[in-house]
């Protein structure tokens, strides 16, 4: 996709600056005066993403996520994006289903196992929890994903185990 130019990009600073203000709505606006030519530009639909999330708009987001993975599948953040989007709808055998659809063709990227370890969780099959945290820690620096487990409550159940990795 070609590069955006003003005053797109003007409206993609703007849309982003506002999403860092915690101004969802504002950042939504902006994206509204992007030009219908580049409304399917990856940074312009990563950002759309990053509003409907910000504003708890879960479906939205999901779907905003899957278009990011048709458009681009070699991009794994939409991948993990879709997931998580179906996680916050509740529906997380089907976030796990998306990740363990794509995972071996991202093989270095941490976060999908431990997003697999989470939903793995969550759906009480600490064995696999176990197994896909396991493989996120070798891909990662170990204290961080370490740390990120303490931190979050749906991997409470393999907090007792987190010093056997």
């Amino acid at each position: 996709m070609n590069k955006l130019n003003p005053p797109d990009s003007h409206h993609l600073d703007a849309a982003q600056g506002w999403l860092g203000l915690g101004d969802w709505a504002s950042a939504n606006h902006e994206l509204d005066e992007i030009s219908l030519e580049f409304c399917t530009h990856h940074m312009v639909l990563q950002t759309r993403f990053q509003v409907y999330a910000a504003a708890n708009l879960w479906g939205m987001a999901a779907e905003m996520a899957r278009s990011i993975t048709v458009l681009d599948p070699g991009n794994p953040f939409g991948w993990i994006d879709w997931a998580y989007s179906l996680y916050e709808l509740n529906r997380i055998q089907e976030a796990r289903n998306v990740l363990l659809s794509v995972v071996d063709k991202f093989p270095n990227k941490y976060l999908m196992r431990y997003s697999l370890a989470c939903y793995a969780c969550h759906l009480g099959d600490l064995k696999d929890a176990f197994q896909w945290l396991e493989k996120a820690v070798h891909l990662a620096n170990e204290q961080e994903v370490k740390q990120m487990v303490l931190n979050n409550p749906d991997l409470q159940p393999l907090w007792d185990q987190i010093g056997e990795i």
